[in-house]
């Protein structure tokens, strides 16, 4: 699996949901709190997101990776009621969402899902607030968006086993999509770690630590793996990433064990040992100077929310 893959894999994506909107006259609608993709299949409308304003024609597609508040609506300028459209969301809508009065002009797609927020962290912040692939010019919507929404088209037809697993395959491949554009237009001055993830030498690495983080890897071993010797591979990794490798597998290895906390399936001692460390002490002990809490607290604080 490539590196990109596996760190898609980590972030675990859950929960998907869609709807169509069909909006007409003067519309609004404000969205927040989730990953949330919109497609424009027909119209054109003006997504607003801080102080910015970005317009959106048929064929737009808008990723916001980190689920930041942001309205889409007809016209610029503000409005005096902007529908909120969390509270529309049933699962996997059949029934579109009507908004204005009139005859239709604008037609979207909205989905949205979770993700592991620990595990995402280095991801998100490595990300804008949106992404976007304008394929706008002439309406075109993409091949790969095309064979999406017609699985979607098919699962409103008829309600089948395995629903809700494709639906996340889907958002999946939303968000690769938007990524993979997004990191193909990264230029070195960028200075942005996702670079490493199509970097020849550094890929084969990221691959390795997401895949085996608990094997007790060096870097002379992470050094062969990107065929450079020790020292050219270190100041590669520090530069492209922002770090030193182990500091990497050390953070990962953790959010891993915060991940695995949480979901209180396993004992801290099995989980020390998953992610890499000898010793239950010696995982506590790196664990609290990330987390400012012991494995065990943290838990509980978790397992309580």
């Amino acid at each position: 699996m490539d590196a990109l893959s596996h760190i898609l894999e980590d972030i675990h994506l859950s929960s998907a949901e869609f709807l169509y909107v069909n909006a007409c006259g003067d519309w609004g609608f404000c969205q927040q709190g989730h990953t949330t993709f919109h497609a424009v299949l027909q119209g054109d409308c003006i997504l607003l997101l801080d102080e910015m304003e970005l317009p959106l024609q048929a064929g737009d597609i808008v990723l916001m990776p980190a689920g930041d508040g942001h309205r889409l609506q007809r016209n610029k300028g503000q409005m005096h009621t902007v529908h909120d459209l969390n509270g529309d969301f049933q699962g996997h809508r059949t029934d579109p969402v009507n908004l204005g009065s009139g005859t239709v002009d604008t037609f979207l797609l909205t989905a949205r899902c979770l993700m592991d927020q620990e595990m995402a962290k280095p991801l998100l912040s490595s990300l804008p607030s949106y992404l976007l692939i304008r394929q706008g010019q002439g309406g075109d919507v993409p091949e790969w968006l095309q064979l999406g929404l017609s699985f979607l088209q098919q699962e409103t037809v008829s309600i089948r086993p395995g629903r809700d697993t494709l639906i996340n395959r889907l958002m999946g491949m939303f968000l690769i999509e938007c990524m993979r554009d997004y990191i193909e237009n990264l230029s070195e001055s960028d200075h942005n770690w996702l670079l490493a993830v199509s970097d020849p030498y550094l890929s084969p690495v990221l691959s390795a630590i997401h895949e085996s983080p608990g094997r007790p890897w060096t870097v002379l071993e992470l050094a062969g793996l990107a065929c450079l010797s020790r020292s050219a591979f270190h100041d590669r990794f520090s530069d492209v990433v922002g770090m030193p490798p182990l500091t990497y597998l050390t953070n990962h290895r953790l959010r891993l064990a915060a991940r695995l906390l949480a979901l209180g399936e396993l004992n801290i001692a099995r989980i020390s040992g998953r992610v890499g460390y000898k010793s239950e002490a010696a995982f506590s002990q790196a664990f609290r100077r990330q987390y400012q809490l012991t494995p065990s607290q943290y838990r509980k604080n978790r397992l309580e929310e």
